[in-house]
Order: structure tokens, then C-alpha cells, then sequence
């Protein structure tokens, strides 16, 4: 196809239906690798069945250490609870920095975008509550 001889519209028109085909094709993609996980599971499940075994007992096997580890130690995670010891009410644990806080920390003369004013501000005006 020669392009030059089509107009600003013409090949505007070509790019949509260039897009609108790429984005069915990522669909029938993301459709097709959904079917084949599921398909493959399948198979398994049928494996383990076939030679006697529930899945229950081999699918710990398949997961790893590392996963069955961390799912140990999730409920053990403890975090350190900081306490604004003028207004209890204003406490941190930790994730996004609350405002009251962020406000504090620029009234001391702290960067709330810096992790050590972060950390020297926790240390110097919060109060940290073991629970």
C-alpha cells in the first residue's frame, strides 16, 4: 500500500483500526494464557489423583520453603507504634506519612521526604508504644 497517496484522514483511520486490532489481539492473548494456566492446573490436579495422591498433601511440596516460611512468619510481623506525645490521638505505624505528622516535621526543620529526618523525627519527638 502506498501511504503517500492517503489522505491525513485515511491515515488516521488506518492507525484506529491498527489500535483497535492490537487491543483485540492483547485480549485473545491475555484470554488464551488465562485458558492454558487453567488447562495445565487441570492436568495436574488429574496427575495427583491419577497416582493416588490428595492434593492437599502434594500441593505444600509445590509451593516451596520460601512461601511456606514467609506464610509462618506473616502473623509474627510487629510493628513499632509512634505516639505524638502532645496529642494522643495522633499515632503512626507506619506506610504514608500522616499529615499531622508531615506538618511537625516541617515545623522542627525536617524533610519529610528524607528517610533519616524521618527517622531522627520518630526518635526525637514521637514517643514509640511497644504493644
Amino acid at each position: 500500500m502506498q501511504y503517500e497517496n492517503l489522505t491525513v484522514e485515511e491515515i488516521q483511520q488506518q492507525l484506529e483500526q491498527i489500535e483497535q486490532s492490537r487491543t483485540d489481539l492483547e485480549k485473545a492473548l491475555e484470554q488464551r494464557r488465562q485458558q492454558a494456566k487453567h488447562d495445565i492446573a487441570q492436568e495436574i490436579k488429574d496427575m495427583i489423583a491419577d497416582r493416588g495422591y490428595d492434593l492437599g498433601d502434594v500441593l505444600p511440596l509445590l509451593t516451596g520453603r520460601k512461601r511456606r516460611a514467609a506464610a509462618a512468619r506473616k502473623g509474627d510481623r510487629h510493628y513499632v507504634r509512634y505516639i505524638d506525645p502532645e496529642n494522643p490521638d495522633n499515632v503512626y505505624v507506619r506506610g504514608v506519612i500522616p499529615g499531622w505528622m508531615k506538618q511537625k516535621m516541617l515545623d522542627q526543620g525536617y524533610d519529610p521526604s528524607s528517610k533519616g529526618d524521618r527517622e531522627a523525627f520518630k526518635a526525637n519527638f514521637l514517643q514509640a508504644a511497644d504493644d
